[in-house]
């Protein structure tokens, strides 16, 4: 590829040196180098293991070192020669420091491994790994061949009731309700011979429904006693470090029953199809102490979840794909589960307050990221900056195939104006983290979908996208901003690529607007809706489309974390049970005067006023306003207040009282002076009751004799 090293350097503001093959004659130009204490960035990242290795013995190698990807990035390209100043991003970004370290998630594995399937298969994949892990096989069914003759594991059979834990913790609970007892059984095949219905498959358990009740198994096991058909079914539960999953592997599976059904189940249980030997080979790893990164920080206090056991939001609990995330109504939080997290982020993506939030690498860390790329990309002369997220595991591999397509000239490569960007998982990142980067000068934000997300990963993206589509074109910034790129392969990588590159060339033909004219300096807050809020205001105050009556309000799309509230003021009572309900302060009431006020910056329509609201008088408008008032308290309803009869102090409002004496006007208790009493304040009440000669008391009452 034409790498032009000075334009390079002079983006960069440092001297580069160019290498051809620096991991083989040049080997010594990197020992050197290594020597010096300072920083060292190697843009190529096929011989990372070799560097890292002569690193180990090169005497007085104290420099820190990186690696780049530059060549599949954007050398390996037909646009080769249009792509330094994306390169130089690249390596200005290669020099940020690593991400601040987080608190660990500790798990602990000593090898016991539990085999769930047929028994034949079992063996067979027990013999693979015996010689380093406890096995225990928990057999489902003799599958084509049954158990072998001689017994080399220990064998569990029954009916499987609980599986649950992870890595290390695993809990299984089954329930033994077969006449056989697997621990007494010689497996001397006496029963399977005497068998008259052939009830009895070499896994040495009986087809209760093929039984015809013979007792001829009985007969033939009277040394051994085995065979009971009086047995009491009997509960059992055990510990297991490891779950190899063969359930579905050949014929006489027999029911799946309980499993790991969620798009990530937990490390430590494997599905195996029987022929990926590279799984076993991983699983055999697995023993000893391990950890990973506390993927996620939680602050209870800006949770929109629930109040007062009512749920509200509930996205982070329905988006996780490892279901780590459950309901404590009781306590008004979520729980999260530390050890079932993967570390995706998408709950962090969908949480409208912040109250989740990316702890590895933290929000500030990829913004700074972000606003590297970008600058450097538009001070080395780039135009129309298009940002490509992407998984570091399949992700990184689909781009990286297509950039060794595209230098075989087999496909087009990676445009030069798309700025690729590794993330641990792209549902990680979301509207607030997208909008900061079109203030920063993307023109587009694209999201690599390989089809190894969850699938409600993407409608989650999707929905995202569009919130902040409608609000970039509300603001008058032309043109797709936001778009989900479906592909598998290098191949279906590089068409969609190119497919967008020709739409964004038409676009560009057309409008002038599609990003600020100010690039904003701001930097990413640790705080999400801090940083949303440092985004709509860039992008409103560049916004090519002026403010005026017609355009104060952009309508978004549910869901959004933004917008107002449409109170009913004939339904509405002033009873304020919104306000202790709302979790972010957007209502609020008025010491002084019975109001109610709303500010609509602080609104994330979690609903929980809504569904509080005992008059349903409450609907939430997804929108954006645009005039100086979404920041002030506006007043959604009031009313006069009611004056106690007695005392004329107010205590309430007159709706709410009116709503009271006419809801109990027609009840029993509620007649002659006691609705009068309803009238007065809390003290008249009293003194009423005590003063009231005619009033039936409890303590004149006469005991009976």
């Amino acid at each position: 590829m034409p790498l032009q090293t000075q334009k390079l350097g002079q983006a960069l503001g440092e001297s580069l040196t160019l290498h051809s093959t620096l991991c083989r004659r040049e080997a010594g130009a990197f020992q050197k180098a290594i020597q010096t204490g300072q920083e060292v960035v190697v843009a190529c990242t096929q011989e990372k293991k070799l560097f890292a290795e002569l690193a180990t013995q090169t005497a007085g190698a104290t420099s820190p070192i990186k690696f780049v990807n530059i060549r599949e990035m954007g050398g390996w390209s037909r646009d080769a020669q249009n792509s330094s100043p994306k390169l130089a991003a690249l390596l200005a970004a290669a020099h940020l420091p690593e991400p601040d370290p987080v608190p660990a998630v500790p798990f602990k594995s000593e090898g016991r491994l539990l085999i769930i399937g047929p028994i034949d298969q079992a063996e067979k994949a027990a013999a693979l790994v015996s010689d380093v892990l406890q096995v225990v096989i928990f057999s489902q069914g003799a599958g084509e061949a049954g158990g072998a003759q001689s017994r080399q594991y220990p064998v569990i059979a029954g009916q499987l009731q609980k599986l649950t834990g992870w890595l290390g913790a695993f809990e299984v609970s089954w329930t033994e309700n077969n006449p056989i007892n697997l621990d007494l059984c010689t497996r001397c095949n006496a029963c399977v011979e005497a068998c008259p219905e052939n009830a009895i498959a070499l896994d040495y358990q009986i087809d209760m429904n093929a039984c015809n009740s013979s007792r001829a198994c009985v007969k033939v096991c009277l040394s051994a006693g085995a065979i009971d058909f009086n047995r009491v079914p009997a509960e059992a539960s055990e510990k297991f470090d490891l779950i190899l999953d063969l359930r579905g592997v050949g014929r006489g599976a027999g029911e799946i029953g309980p499993s790991f059904q969620q798009h990530a189940p937990p490390q430590g249980y494997f599905k195996w199809d029987g022929k990926d030997l590279a799984l076993l080979m991983k699983l055999r790893d697995m023993v000893g102490e391990f950890e990973k990164p506390k993927f996620f920080a939680y602050k209870q206090k800006l949770c929109a979840h629930s109040r007062n056991e009512t749920v509200g939001c509930n996205a982070c609990v329905d988006i996780c794909s490892a279901e780590a995330i459950s309901s404590d109504k009781s306590r008004q939080q979520i729980k999260v589960n530390p050890n079932l997290c993967v570390g995706c982020g998408a709950c962090t993506t969908v949480c409208p307050t912040g109250a989740l939030t990316y702890g590895y690498p933290k929000a500030q860390e990829q913004g700074l990221k972000i606003k590297t790329l970008l600058s450097t990309y538009h001070a080395a002369g780039g135009q129309d900056a298009t940002l490509l997220f992407h998984s570091q595991d399949a992700g990184q591999a689909c781009i990286e195939a297509l950039g060794r397509s595209a230098q075989l000239k087999l496909a087009q490569g990676v445009p030069a104006n798309v700025i690729p960007m590794s993330l641990w998982h792209t549902a990680s990142i979301g509207l607030e983290v997208w909008l900061t980067a079109i203030a920063y000068g993307a023109k587009q934000i694209l999201v690599l979908n390989t089809h190894e997300e969850a699938p409600q990963y993407v409608q989650a993206l999707e929905a995202q996208m569009a919130v902040a589509q409608s609000l970039l074109s509300g603001l008058g910034y032309t043109g797709v901003h936001f778009q989900i790129i479906h592909a598998k392969s290098a191949m279906a990588l590089d068409a969609s690529l190119q497919a967008n590159l020709g739409a964004q060339k038409q676009a560009a033909a057309q409008s002038q607007h599609q990003v600020p004219a100010v690039f904003a300096k701001y930097a990413v807050a640790p705080e999400k809706r801090g940083t949303l809020e440092l985004a709509l205001d860039h992008l409103s105050e560049y916004a090519p489309v002026a403010l005026n009556d017609a355009n104060k309000v952009i309508d978004l799309p549910e869901p959004s974390p933004m917008g107002s509230l449409k109170v009913n003021v004939d339904k509405c009572t002033l009873c304020l049970s919104c306000v202790s309900a709302c979790p972010a302060s957007a209502l609020q009431d008025n010491p002084e005067l019975p109001q109610l006020r709303f500010i609509e910056k602080n609104c994330v329509q979690c609903g929980l006023c809504a569904s509080t609201c005992p008059e349903d008088a409450i609907d939430l408008v997804p929108r954006f306003l645009r005039t100086p008032e979404r920041k002030q308290a506006q007043v959604l309803n009031q009313s006069q207040p009611y004056g106690c009869v007695k005392c004329g102090k107010p205590f309430g409002t007159l709706k709410a009282i009116e709503a009271m004496l006419g809801k109990l006007a027609g009840h029993s208790m509620f007649q002659g002076a006691a609705l009068e009493r309803l009238k007065m304040c809390s003290d008249c009440r009293v003194i009423d009751i005590y003063s009231n000669t005619d009033e039936a008391k409890i303590a004149n009452i006469s005991p009976k004799a």
